[in-house]
C-alpha cells in the first residue's frame, strides 16, 4: 500500500496539516469510531452504501449484534481543524465526480497522483500514518470512476477493515500497559512453562500450574479472562475445529465453572446456535502459524455465557500446543472493544523459541 503513489500524497498532504509532526497533537475520538469523508451525493448513493456496509457488519460471534465500527460522514465542506484530528479518518472520491463536496476531495491531489488515478487500474487503496495528529491512521479511497472504486472495495473489504483492526489494536496494547504488568506473572510463565504474555496490572492470577494459568479481572460491569492450556503435540489433526473445542471443553470443565461452589456450572462452548456457529481459521500469529477461533460461551447451567477468542501454536521446541485465550462475562454491555483489549492481550504471547530470559539477557 505504501507505494509511490503514497510517496506523492505525502509531501501534499503534509502541507495542509498543522506544524510538523512533533508539534501535532493526539488523535481524539472513541476507539472503534470512523469518519468518512466523501461527496453528500456519493455518501448517499451505492458507493457510499457500500463503504458504510463494509465497515459496520457485525462483528464476528459476539452475543449481540455490534458493528465492527461506528461510522460517521463528513461533508468535505464541512472538515475543520477538529474533525481532522479523529483517529480514524476515510477519503473516497472518484474522479468522474465534480461536485463541491467531491472537488475539495480531488483538490487535496496534484496532478502527478491524478494522473496515477487515471492510469493505474490496480490502484484504489492507500494509508497514512499520524497525518493530521498523533496517534492518527487515515485512508483513501480512490478511482477513475465510482463503478471501479466499488468493484474493487467489494473484492476487497476485510482489507479495510483489518487496517484498521490493527491500528486499534495497537492503540490499545499502548493504553492497556501504561500502568504496567502483572508482579511477577512473566517469572511464573518463564519457570512453568517457558513461554511469556503480558498481563496488564489490575488481574489477577486464579490458578498456575503445569497445564493451565488463569488470569482475571473483575469490574463493576464486566469480567475479563485471559487462560493458557497446554498439552503435548502429537499430529496436526489436534489443530482441527472440532479437536480445539473438545481441548477447550475438557481444560473449561476442570478449571472453569460459572460458580465453583456449584460443579455443574462448568464452562462449555456454545455449538447448538446455528446463526452464531463456532467459527475456525488459520492465521499467522507474529509470524507464526496458528488457528484461530471465535465463539460463544455458557455455563453448563445456563445462568452465565459470553464470546470468547483463541489462538493454537505449536511450540516445536518444547512438543507441546499451546492454547490461549480471552473471554468476557458482560451482560447488558457492548463488548467489542473488550474483545478488542482481550486479543491486544494475547498477542503479546511468546513461544519458548521467542523467549528471552533473565540468564540470556545477562
Amino acid at each position: 500500500m505504501k507505494n509511490l503513489f503514497f510517496l506523492a500524497f505525502i509531501s501534499l498532504f503534509f502541507s495542509c496539516s498543522e506544524g510538523n509532526e512533533d508539534s501535532r497533537a493526539l488523535a481524539t475520538g472513541l476507539p472503534g469510531d470512523m469518519y468518512l469523508i466523501m461527496d453528500s451525493a456519493q455518501w448517499k448513493g451505492p458507493l457510499g452504501r457500500l463503504i458504510d456496509t463494509t465497515f459496520t457488519r457485525d462483528m464476528e460471534v459476539l452475543n449481540r449484534s455490534e458493528p465492527i465500527f461506528h461510522m460517521r460522514w463528513i461533508d468535505p465542506r464541512k472538515l475543520n481543524f477538529v474533525l481532522k484530528q479523529r483517529r480514524n479518518l476515510i477519503f473516497a472520491v472518484t474522479l468522474d465526480k465534480n461536485s463541491l463536496g467531491a472537488k475539495r476531495v480531488k483538490g487535496m491531489f496534484n496532478q502527478q497522483s491524478v494522473d496515477r488515478i487515471k492510469n493505474d487500474t490496480s490502484f484504489f487503496l492507500t494509508t497514512a500514518a499520524n497525518l493530521f495528529a498523533k496517534g492518527q491512521e487515515v485512508m483513501f479511497l480512490v478511482g477513475a470512476n465510482e463503478e471501479a472504486l466499488i468493484k474493487k472495495i467489494s473484492r476487497n473489504p476485510n482489507l479495510l477493515t483489518t487496517h484498521f483492526d490493527k491500528a486499534e489494536h495497537t492503540r490499545l496494547g499502548a493504553s492497556l500497559f501504561k500502568a504496567g504488568q502483572m508482579k511477577g506473572i512473566t517469572e511464573l510463565m518463564h519457570k512453568n512453562y517457558g513461554v511469556e504474555m503480558k498481563i496488564p496490572f489490575g488481574f489477577d492470577l486464579v490458578i498456575n500450574n503445569k497445564e493451565f494459568l488463569w488470569a482475571r479481572q473483575i469490574n463493576q460491569k464486566d469480567d475479563k479472562d485471559i487462560f493458557i492450556a497446554r498439552k503435548p503435540y502429537r499430529s496436526k489433526q489436534q489443530l482441527g475445529r472440532d479437536s480445539l473445542i473438545q481441548f477447550r471443553n475438557a481444560i473449561c470443565k476442570k478449571y472453569l465453572f460459572g460458580d465453583p461452589e456449584k460443579l455443574q456450572s462448568y464452562l462449555v462452548t456454545e455449538t447448538g446456535v446455528s446463526f452464531k456457529p463456532v467459527l475456525t481459521k488459520e492465521t499467522s500469529f507474529n509470524g507464526k502459524y496458528a488457528m484461530e477461533m471465535r465463539g460463544l460461551w455458557r455455563t453448563n447451567n445456563v445462568t452465565m455465557g459470553g464470546p470468547f477468542v483463541s489462538y493454537s501454536l505449536v511450540d516445536e521446541k518444547q512438543g507441546m500446543l499451546y492454547y490461549i485465550e480471552g473471554f468476557t462475562y458482560a451482560p447488558g454491555r457492548e463488548q467489542r472493544e473488550i474483545m478488542r483489549e482481550l486479543e491486544s492481550i494475547l498477542s503479546t504471547f511468546k513461544l519458548s523459541d521467542e523467549v528471552i530470559t533473565v540468564a540470556e539477557k545477562k
